[in-house]
């Protein structure tokens, strides 16, 4: 496994080993050592989830507060999304900054978001299938967000605006501007 930092602090690429031969691939998604070995971050995942969208959703962005804070280990099963997250810990010397990277079916990289990240993702390929591990348990009245074409952020989704599909939710989410964590 291949551990990669990002240019925000304690985020983080993982590309695994895949092997191949004649019957298909094979590879190992996850090694909590190898994973504590290379990054220091001892991670103990409680709860797995799983969404399927159709080509220009947008999901995000998302986080879990206070003591329902949450890391994440993002990997998409089928299809293609752009992940995006932002740091939202004042301490942190990277505050306020975005990364975006591409996960596939065809790269299977994932990304190790830690606690205080905003996250969200666009699908890029119909019928995509994202899954990912979470180090604490959903809690509906710690979830809080920023729109995702807040201008302070200026994210490039990859998406053209007019094909964008968000949920109700998402469409009320606030800038960051007005954004506290």
């Amino acid at each position: 496994m291949k551990i990669i930092k990002t240019e925000l602090e304690d985020c983080f690429i993982i590309e695994p080993h895949v092997f191949k031969d004649e019957r298909g691939s094979f590879f190992e998604s996850f090694n909590k050592e190898v994973f504590k070995g290379k990054t220091g971050i001892d991670i103990n995942f409680v709860q797995d989830n799983q969404s399927i969208s159709k080509k220009g959703v947008i999901r995000g962005l998302h986080i879990q507060k206070g003591e329902y804070a949450q890391s994440k280990l993002i990997r998409v099963i089928k299809g293609e999304i752009l992940d995006v997250v932002v740091d939202v810990r004042k301490e942190s010397k990277t505050f306020g900054k975005t990364f975006s990277c591409i996960l596939s079916e065809e790269n299977k990289k994932q990304l190790f978001i830690p606690k205080g990240f905003l996250h969200g993702f666009a699908t890029l390929k119909n019928d995509s299938i994202v899954f990912y591990k979470c180090d604490n348990y959903y809690n509906k009245e710690a979830e809080d967000g920023v729109v995702y074409n807040d201008s302070d952020l200026n994210i490039d989704w990859n998406l053209k605006e007019e094909a964008v599909i968000l949920s109700g939710k998402d469409e009320e989410l606030m800038q960051f501007k007005n954004f506290k964590m």
